[in-house]
């Protein structure tokens, strides 16, 4: 797959979306994404989903490490959806209904949401994915994955689902409060500290990935930090707070003096990208506001500066790489715009840099069919519309940025 470097760095413009970005249109595209969402019962395809298919599982001579990878990557880089003849059936994604039940929440607060029992119904939904057998409320993949290392069975709770569901539980909760979506993202909480946290007697203070071996991966590290803060902060159980700081100390010791943060520490982790750059913003600025705490706003704001000067094109389109904008992924178009969003307050023009990137991306991205795409490249566009992937990740963008501009006074109902 080639790689386009970025000609020009300037910083994308900070001017309104045109046309086609003003909120009414936005709102309409929202809710033409959800009608889509609704429609295919919130399941769909997903990039990583190739271990799936029922032809794969029945050559079993086939099914060791370098055929898994092989696969999983053959099937996620190729621009035609082979998922069909593959045999890989359409399903849920915890991750996915997570971030749905987030967008729903934003949505209903704004008055956009026509069916507010969704809610509750995708919650039920989130809960019923959790881990088979498992002794606290977790979360994993729709999928089995094969790492470099192991191979992660499908349904095994990992830190990024979990934190996902665990937040999405607590915005319905905050809602409208239910013991039962509390408790299980307090559950979450537990297994994150009780079985994901490590110290290694010297520098590394850690949340792993997975209970499967030990990681310093940086925005699974600080998504698991950032839960804790925030039910430390609804609760008032300081026990999560100790554990959770020395973990966001951790990796904002690994930031660079540049501002950027390798995606994780292992020698096959070395690279740096947007959505999780943006993934690690977000989740120090969420635990500066929990904790009440002004130590890491040098790193929010030496992290910001970098990520403005690296990802994007004057025209808005965000690169996938702080060095190379091909391919351009759905992924960094929605955390874009929620990283944007959601660090507003540091800069009066991050509102319009949020439109900017949106409107790029519905001008290149957005099938009048109801749905985003997954990339495009310099020559082609791969139009396969991944559920988790590409519509939760852009429904979830678009609920934030109509949230924002809603209660930012821009509109009044």
């Amino acid at each position: 797959m080639s790689r386009m470097p970025i000609m020009d760095t300037t910083p994308i413009q900070s001017t309104t979306m045109g046309d086609r970005g003003d909120l009414a249109f936005i709102k309409d595209i929202a809710l033409q994404l959800l009608a889509y969402c609704r429609a295919n019962d919130w399941a769909g395809y997903d990039p990583y989903d190739a271990l799936n298919s029922r032809v794969f599982k029945a050559l079993p001579f086939l099914n060791f490490k370098l055929a898994r990878l092989a696969l999983t990557q053959g099937i996620k880089r190729c621009p035609l959806n082979l998922r069909p003849l593959l045999l890989i059936p359409k399903t849920p994604s915890s991750k996915g209904i997570a971030l749905f039940l987030s967008s729903l929440t934003k949505l209903s607060k704004i008055g956009l949401l026509d069916r507010n029992e969704e809610i509750a119904l995708l919650a039920d939904k989130l809960l019923a994915l959790r881990s088979p057998d498992a002794r606290y409320s977790c979360w994993g993949y729709n999928f089995d994955w094969q790492s470099r290392p192991v191979l992660v069975p499908k349904g095994s709770p990992n830190i990024i689902c979990s934190t996902f569901a665990a937040n999405a539980l607590l915005d319905a909760y905050e809602q409208s409060p239910t013991s039962l979506w509390l408790n299980a993202a307090m559950s979450a909480a537990h297994f994150i500290l009780d079985v994901l946290f490590w110290r290694d007697g010297g520098s590394v203070t850690c949340f792993s990935y997975t209970p499967l071996g030990r990681s310093e991966i940086h925005n699974a590290n600080l998504f698991g930090a950032a839960l804790l803060c925030r039910l430390s902060f609804l609760t008032g159980q300081k026990v999560f707070l100790e554990p959770a700081l020395d973990a966001v100390r951790y990796s904002v010791r690994k930031q660079h003096k540049d501002g950027s943060w390798l995606y994780g520490e292992l020698p096959h982790h070395r690279w740096i990208d947007n959505f999780h750059t943006g993934f690690n913003l977000v989740a120090l600025k969420r635990i500066s506001e929990y904790v009440g705490t002004a130590e890491f706003d040098d790193a929010i704001r030496r992290g910001l500066d970098f990520y403005k000067g690296h990802f994007f094109r004057e025209d808005g389109a965000p690169g996938y790489f702080h060095n190379a904008t091909y391919p351009i992924d759905i992924h960094s178009v929605a955390q874009s715009v929620i990283t944007f969003v959601e660090l507003k307050d540091l800069a009066e023009g991050n509102i319009p840099l949020a439109h900017s990137v949106m409107s790029w991306g519905l001008k290149n991205m957005w099938d009048p069919q109801g749905f985003f795409y997954f990339q495009k490249l310099p020559h082609y566009t791969v139009r396969i519309p991944f559920i988790r992937w590409s519509q939760a990740w852009m429904l979830m963008a678009l609920s934030t940025l109509l949230e924002a501009q809603y209660n930012g006074g821009k509109q009044n109902r």
